[in-house]
């Protein structure tokens, strides 16, 4: 039995406890390179079932459920905003297979688990069973960024999540007003007519806050350093408005909403996004923290034989067979049909929605509803752990990983680049050169490298290159401005550390000159484009050399005195990019990429 929560542990305490927990369980699974959603979910169930310093319901009374209602119509708002209509692409049709048949399929196979396999109710299974057809966006977000899955299916698997999270909460609407109708003297014409006119209604809010927004700032109506509390309120008024209406209607206005947003291409939509998504990431580490921490022995308790054969059913059979039979005779792949199908981990929406029903079937007298929470609870851990350490191999094994080794994308087509370019395909990595002069890549396609032709910021660009396939960034053009632009543009969605650039030439003026906070990390030695590229006219190449237990990095250094080193790969596929104070690793398989001059005996076998 838990113990009693600490005293002393007020709402403030309790608050930052959540924060810091949630914060750095996402920490820790970076560094370990574990599913952060399982880290979150340990960290909860710790400090509440387990030790009893946190119990939710007591420190923060009855703000606790607002509370997580609207972080997730801020997670489902942020959700909407990703959802570029030009990115869907070749996804387009798999994506709508899964809204409109995967999703009323599986909301009957759901039901019948529950019914047959849980023991639920006809009326318990068709409420939860609607609440099931949502895979949970918090959880498929981390779990794409961790498996670096190709493009496709992360769509598919991304697009499934956002789109069925407020489906799957009206389905639970609906089975719920037809439970009510059962249970209450309320004719099924006003059920009816209230579930469409509430379904309406936040479609059209939706549509209409998104208009309002996109107007409000294209005609600079609110200054810039306004936009995102504007943007917030806007949110808040949204999902109350509808959901005064009919309740979870809400999580579908503000999705619309920022679905409009997120397709009215506004200038400072990046700005906005980003800041979304670093929001997002707080509200998810904390509604996990708190979900888990809020449940009790008592509560779980209940779980027996048949919710264990419940999970496994859903997880072999009610999520796999609507998938695949959705997905039947369309253009999307089997391989990434059965990823997909046994790809299905459920998250906040499931566990926050499920528990409010739960409660209301409670009132109504259905029995067995008080085991909807906790079977609730018990899929989303299953499948978050399930999948968070199956995904990846899973993908690997089907052939569907953007790559083995995460490579490089380089800006710019100059003899530097294109000879960096082979060195590196020489360690099996990705390599891509893009380049607006489509002359300045004639070479490089004739070396086998892959390219793309255009500007790197392009929306072109952004839907045709697999960014998930590179993971560092070297800006080479002969434009320092531009190469400033393009690293300090796409440096937040690469990570500061993973972009690079040349030293730019010294300016004699300061107004020419541009501020030190803009742009990437250092290459190579401290030099310009200019001089980087004199060397290779000048003679000097790119290799490769392998340290051994007998080579050793000291010994590289007497062989190749003047070498510069540029990059080097560890052992277990690590890639650093060196530049400035940073040294190549020493020990047995490093494997040194460097630049220096052509030696000896390859320059009289040259002549």
């Amino acid at each position: 039995m838990a113990t009693e929560p600490v005293t002393g542990l007020d709402a403030v305490l309790a608050f930052s406890l959540v924060g810091a927990l949630g914060v750095g369980s996402q920490w820790l699974a970076w560094r370990l390179r574990l599913p952060a959603i399982v880290l979150m979910l340990a960290a909860g169930l710790i400090i509440g079932p387990a030790t009893g310093v946190l119990d939710p319901g007591a420190q923060f009374g009855d703000m606790l459920s607002p509370m997580i209602a609207i972080a997730v119509a801020i997670i489902l708002f942020e959700g909407g905003l990703t959802l570029n209509l030009r990115g869907l692409s070749d996804a387009a049709v798999g994506v709508r297979r899964l809204v409109l048949i995967g999703a009323p399929l599986g909301w009957l196979a759901s039901s019948a688990a529950l019914h047959y396999v849980a023991g639920l109710s006809w009326e318990g299974a068709a409420v939860f069973g609607g609440i099931m057809i949502v895979t949970g966006p918090t959880v498929i977000a981390p779990l794409l960024r961790q498996a670096r899955l190709q493009k496709r299916p992360a769509n598919l698997l991304q697009w499934e999540a956002i789109v069925n999270d407020p489906v799957g909460a009206l389905a639970a609407v609906l089975a719920f007003e037809v439970v009510v109708v059962l249970q209450t003297a309320t004719g099924v014409g006003h059920a009816v007519q209230t579930l469409g006119l509430g379904i309406l209604f936040a479609s059209v809010i939706g549509v209409a806050a998104g208009w309002g927004i996109v107007t409000a700032f294209r005609k600079a109506l609110v200054p810039e350093y306004m936009k995102v509390p504007v943007l917030f309120v806007v949110l808040l008024v949204v999902f109350a408005g509808a959901d005064t209406l009919l309740h979870e209607s809400g999580l579908l206005a503000v999705t619309i909403m920022g679905l409009y947003i997120a397709n009215a291409h506004l200038p400072s939509f990046t700005e906005l996004r980003r800041f979304k998504e670093h929001a997002t990431i707080l509200l998810v580490s904390g509604v996990f923290i708190l979900l888990a921490a809020n449940m009790s022995w008592e509560t779980l308790s209940i779980l027996d034989w048949q919710a264990a054969a419940f999970v496994l059913v859903v997880v072999l059979v009610a999520r796999p067979l609507p998938v695949l039979i959705a997905l039947a005779f369309s253009n999307v792949p089997w391989k990434e049909r059965l990823l997909v199908a046994f790809t299905g981990p459920r998250g906040v929406v499931l566990v926050a929605v499920a528990g409010l029903f739960g409660e209301r079937l409670v009132e109504l007298g259905i029995p067995d509803a008080d085991r909807i929470a906790p079977l609730a609870f018990a899929l989303v851990a299953a499948t978050v752990v399930l999948h968070g350490f199956t995904l990846t191999p899973l993908a690997r094994a089907l052939g569907l990983n953007a790559a083995n080794k995460p490579g490089v994308l380089i800006v710019g087509g100059s003899r530097w680049s294109i000879a960096l370019a082979e060195a590196l395909k020489k360690l099996d990595l990705p390599v891509m050169i893009a380049d607006p002069n489509h002359a300045y890549l004639r070479a490089a396609r004739e070396a086998g490298i892959d390219t793309f032709f255009g500007d790197i910021l392009s929306e072109v660009a952004e839907h045709r290159i697999d960014h998930v396939a590179y993971e560092k960034v070297i800006c080479a053009t002969d434009n320092d401005a531009y190469n400033t632009l393009v690293a300090t543009d796409i440096a937040p969605e690469f990570g500061r550390d993973n972009v690079f650039q040349f030293k730019r030439v010294k300016q004699d003026s300061t107004r020419h000159a541009l501020p030190p906070t803009l742009g990437g990390r250092a290459i190579g030695a401290d030099e310009t484009y200019f001089e980087a590229n004199a060397r290779l006219s000048e003679g000097w190449e790119f290799r490769v050399t392998k340290l051994s237990e007998e080579f050793t990095l000291d010994h590289w250094r007497e062989m190749y005195p003047e070498a510069i080193p540029v990059a080097d790969l560890g052992p277990n596929g690590t890639l650093r990019l060196l530049g400035g104070k940073r040294e190549p690793k020493d020990g047995a398989g490093v494997r040194i990429v460097s630049l220096g001059p052509v030696r000896p005996e390859r320059a009289e076998g040259q002549a």
